[in-house]
Parts: C-alpha cells; structure tokens; sequence
C-alpha cells in the first residue's frame, strides 16, 4: 500500500482549514450521454453493478468516507468531519484513466469470486478501517482491512483515497468561494502540496475550476494568481 500513514496524516494536516457550514451540501449534476450505443441487456448488466469503498477512524478530522460509483465511473461521495452531526453528499465523475486503473484492480482481485483475506498481518487500526464492497444483482462481498499486501487490493485503496481527497478538497474551495473566500489562498496551497506528493486523483479534472478561479474577484488575488501558477504546472 502506497505509505498510508503518510497520507492520512496529510489529510489530517491539510483540512485543519476547513470550517464551513456543517449542513448537507448535495450538487445534482445532470448526466451526459457517452455518444455510444448499447443494448439494453447491456445497461441493465452494467446498472447492477456497484462498487464501494468507506474508511472509518472516529477520531480522525474526517472521521467517515463513503466513495460510491457505478461502472460509468459516476457516483457520489459521502463524508463526515469530527463535531459535525450532518455528512456532506457530492457528485462525483471518476476520469477514465482513473477508472481504468480501478476496473483493472477490481479484476485482479475477481473479488465476487474470491474468499481473500486482504489483512496483513500488521494491525494498524489506529489509522482507520477500510472496507471495499462489490453489488452485481444479488451477489454482494464486503471485504474489511486496516493494512494489506495484496497489489490489487493496495492500488485500489490507494485510487480511492485519491479520489476521496479531491473531491474533498474541490468541495472546500466551493465554500470559500461562496462563503469563506480568505480561506481560498490557504487551499490554493493545500492543492499544490496534494499534486506534488501524488494525492489527487487526477488533476486535469480541476483545470477548469482552476481557470474559473483566476478571474473570481471574490477570491484574494493570491489565489488567484497561484491558480494560475497550478494550471501551468498541470498543462506540463
């Protein structure tokens, strides 16, 4: 597994920042056709199959996340944050790079099939649990770890951190910008650290967020042109 204790503790550090408005914040974002034709037997095979990943440390900031996400890539994130009774619900679209990636470790795994215990042998509970689930009909598995040597069962943990950390950080800059806009200069940074050390899913998806921001008057202009800095860093 790609040095877990390293990123919790980075989550841990980096949404120290984050105080916005404990309520439920759900974005419905209309799908978009793919401009492929299927078959319908084929859309039902595909509507039936879901997958979930939830990491869950009490004691951690963000105590409990819920990641999930049909074959399309598209699902919702679920998160709750330490002294807050309310999750946050968001939209998510996995890119298809990242869930290229996920579907191939989900099929190392051929985890409905599978009786695996993905545990090591190492107890770092302290750090959080994590469970990975699959639904296709009525088959259904659910695998519980804290720590693992599987390949597969590591890459996916390590994706779906990623994801969860992105969508986490874009929500936080939503509110700044709405809300909280001397914040933004901090988690201009916070990203800029994430894209460094490999944590975000995959940072393309944020460039037009990115562009948007560099013209947001709201926003300091230090966010605003270190925006810009990121979006060049990006496009390298």
């Amino acid at each position: 597994m790609q040095g877990l204790p390293a990123a919790f503790i980075i989550l841990s550090a980096a949404i120290f920042t984050w105080g916005q408005d404990s309520s439920t914040k759900q974005n419905i974002r209309p799908d978009r056709g793919s401009g492929s034709q299927t078959t319908s037997s084929t859309v039902v095979a595909d509507a039936s199959i879901k997958y979930t990943y939830e990491f869950t440390q009490p004691k951690f900031y963000v105590k409990h996340i819920v990641l999930e996400h049909g074959l399309n890539g598209r699902g919702t994130i679920t998160f709750e944050r330490l002294n807050e009774e309310v999750p946050v619900v968001e939209n998510i679209e996995i890119s298809p790079a990242v869930l290229n990636r996920i579907n191939g470790y989900w099929k190392g795994l051929d985890f409905l099939n599978s009786e695996t215990n993905y545990q090591a042998s190492q107890d770092f509970s302290h750090l959080g649990t994590m469970k990975i689930a699959m639904q296709q009909g009525d088959r259904k598995r659910v695998a519980e770890f804290n720590w693992t040597h599987n390949d597969n069962a590591s890459g996916l943990i390590t994706e779906y951190k990623r994801i969860a950390e992105q969508a986490i950080l874009v929500f936080d800059i939503s509110v700044a910008r709405e809300n909280q806009p001397l914040n933004a200069p901090k988690l201009m940074e916070v990203m800029e650290s994430f894209i460094k050390r490999n944590q975000l899913s995959d940072p393309k998806q944020l460039l037009p967020l990115l562009r948007d921001m560099t013209t947001d008057e709201h926003i300091p202009l230090m966010a605003r042109n270190h925006a810009s800095r990121i979006i060049k860093q990006i496009e390298k």
